[in-house]
């Protein structure tokens, strides 16, 4: 098994998560809370209560673990197109694997990445949509302090729900990136072919579209998933609400009506972009010089 994806998909996962969390807290809080009338509304009072430090609540923990979950969506996507097509990282440009081959290895990867992030993005979710200010994060229980940072936040979810309830919205996470990662993938091995000559390696200026192409057309994709699974993340916060996936897509509609699907859609494309086109552009990098 090649270790060496692995070690450039967590340096890559790191960089692009470092690049991303301001917007995916803003989006975070859009997709879970009701006092905001829109994505400039949210960042204004973010800042304004929170300053700047606000916009990087719940970046700790995801800043160490992300690297381990980035590392498992490349590790897996990579060493299964191995085992399928026997299609080495070296020669994967000059040699393209099917497009069967990379949708199926893309799924796997997405499953795997879902079993993985699921403790981490809960307690990320959690830690983002806590509103108070950093001075006061002491008061654990004033000003919206729940939690005193990602140790306590996952000790008091095991505490007050158990193990299940740190792999609380698991099962939508899994229905979000086990599709969405085969098109991930997809999106960026066909971009990469089309936009580069016959044989040869595609260039940074290719990899930075691929990669950036890829990660839009993903979330465009997950958002709506991706908000029952912030949803059913907070669940547990106030006490259960919703029975699972269905349920939870139930009330939200007849609540929020079908729009609420398109929650953060905005700012999922306004971050994908930058983000994915940093992330592919550091792992084939970071393999070039591993290799």
């Amino acid at each position: 098994m090649p270790l060496e994806e692995f070690v450039a998909g967590w340096i890559s996962g790191a960089v692009g998560l470092a690049l991303g969390h301001p917007v995916d807290t803003v989006k975070v809080r859009l997709q879970t809370q009701s006092g905001y009338r829109g994505i400039l509304d949210c960042v204004i009072k973010t800042y304004r209560n929170e300053t700047v430090l606000g916009f990087f609540k719940g970046m700790s923990f995801p800043l160490l673990s992300v690297a381990l979950v980035n590392s498992v969506m490349f590790g897996a996507y990579s060493n299964a197109l191995l085992y399928l097509s026997t299609t080495h990282h070296h020669d994967r440009h000059t040699n393209p694997p099917s497009y069967a081959h990379v949708l199926t290895a893309g799924s796997f990867s997405g499953l795997m990445q879902a079993v993985v992030l699921a403790p981490v993005d809960l307690i990320k979710v959690r830690l983002q949509n806590q509103l108070h200010p950093y001075g006061l994060r002491s008061l654990a229980g004033a000003s919206g302090a729940q939690y005193r940072g990602p140790v306590h936040c996952g000790a008091s979810i095991f505490r007050e729900e158990g193990v299940m309830g740190l792999f609380r919205g698991t099962q939508a996470l899994v229905l979000r990136d086990t599709p969405t990662l085969a098109i991930y993938f997809l999106t960026y091995t066909s971009l990469c072919q089309a936009m580069t000559a016959q044989g040869r390696e595609p260039g940074p200026v290719t990899v930075l579209v691929a990669g950036g192409c890829a990660g839009t057309v993903s979330w465009v994709l997950a958002t709506p998933l991706d908000v029952i699974k912030a949803r059913l993340q907070m669940d547990g916060v106030k006490g259960v609400s919703y029975c699972g996936v269905w349920d939870c897509i139930r009330i939200s509609v007849r609540r929020d009506g079908p729009q609420v699907f398109l929650k953060g859609l905005t700012l999922n494309i306004i971050r994908a972009f930058p983000v994915n086109a940093v992330t592919f552009l550091s792992y084939e990098n970071i393999l070039k010089l591993i290799c």
